[in-house]
């Protein structure tokens, strides 16, 4: 682990809010637009601002800054003549890399299909769709100096993007409070404690009163709610290349109305061999980590619904 030193230029823990500055440097091409990407990037920092005594702020790309973000191709800055910094692959592959402090980089390849959202396949682009707030906030993570984790339910971990962890867990908790401290954000914090909020009221005091309370290497609360499944959705956790069928409305299908499949609220047109078959009034896939995510048929009489069905699929690890 190494210490942060840009925003105060020396190493120490900080009882007060310390602002770190940051600034985008280059936006990405393809899907998300320039306010959503600041959307996202903030988003992506305010997990870790909820953890550590920094507070991050954009500022505009002509001031001076502590962290600098960019989306570059293939070839950008100095990757090829770097030992310590490398090229981008293209599509998939590595996705971003950060350097550690002092450096205070944030390099994100712009071949990539950026939104925010659940990392997904799309059967309309044909390309993965990366979440922008998972990448970011695990990048910075690297920015304020923290290693990969062994951990696999880590943010930090090397292959977090595949396991889909999106919270700050209590490694990351525990790495950077070691590194910066651990400290109250609200000056009645004292006040709170000698009426009992600490137990009384532990959600509140853990989020805003860790020090107090003592609760500064406890697991924190997720800084994002979890994603409910739609109205009606089955999971279904299944191995690797077993074929899996959904049957949607058999009877109303073939006495009323037409059917429209959806994956991830993408419309699906075609059959795609040796992944997915449409038919009338099923489909069936091949389970595999392309074709992971939500699946839901609507039953259509021309603008009315008429029933719903959705499954959530995932692999057995």
């Amino acid at each position: 682990l190494e210490a942060f030193v840009s925003c105060v230029g020396r190493e120490q823990h900080f009882p007060e809010v310390v602002v770190c500055s940051y600034r985008i440097l280059s936006f990405p091409r393809n899907l998300i637009n320039a306010r959503d990407t600041r959307k996202g990037l903030a988003a992506a920092f305010r997990m870790w601002s909820e953890v550590s005594p920094f507070s991050f702020k954009e500022v505009p790309r002509h001031v001076d800054s502590d962290l600098k973000i960019g989306f570059y191709s293939i070839n950008h800055t100095d990757c090829l003549e770097s030992l310590i910094h490398h090229c981008f692959d293209g599509t998939t592959g590595e996705l971003a890399h950060a350097f550690f402090p002092p450096n205070g980089e944030i390099h994100f390849d712009d071949h990539e299909y950026w939104i925010l959202g659940n990392t997904r396949f799309s059967w309309k682009k044909g390309v993965w769709l990366t979440d922008l707030v998972h990448v970011a906030a695990h990048e910075i993570g690297h920015a304020l100096g923290l290693m990969h984790s062994l951990n696999p339910n880590a943010l930090m971990h090397i292959n977090a993007t595949l396991t889909g962890k999106k919270t700050i867990s209590q490694d990351e908790v525990w790495g950077i409070q070691r590194l910066y401290g651990c400290r109250d954000r609200l000056f009645m914090c004292p006040s709170w404690a000698r009426k009992g909020f600490c137990e009384t009221r532990r959600k509140l005091m853990k989020k805003h009163c860790p020090s107090t309370c003592d609760f500064c290497y406890e697991f924190p609360f997720p800084t994002v709610p979890p994603t409910l499944p739609p109205p009606r959705t089955k999971t279904k956790t299944v191995s690797e290349g077993r074929n899996v069928t959904f049957r949607c409305g058999q009877k109303i299908i073939h006495k009323k109305g037409k059917v429209y499949w959806y994956k991830d609220k993408e419309l699906l047109e075609y059959s795609y061999p040796g992944y997915l078959s449409l038919n009338e009034d099923h489909m069936s896939i091949i389970a595999n980590a392309i074709n992971e995510g939500t699946y839901t048929c609507i039953v259509k009489k021309k603008e009315r619904i008429l029933t719903t069905y959705s499954w959530r699929i995932r692999l057995r690890h």
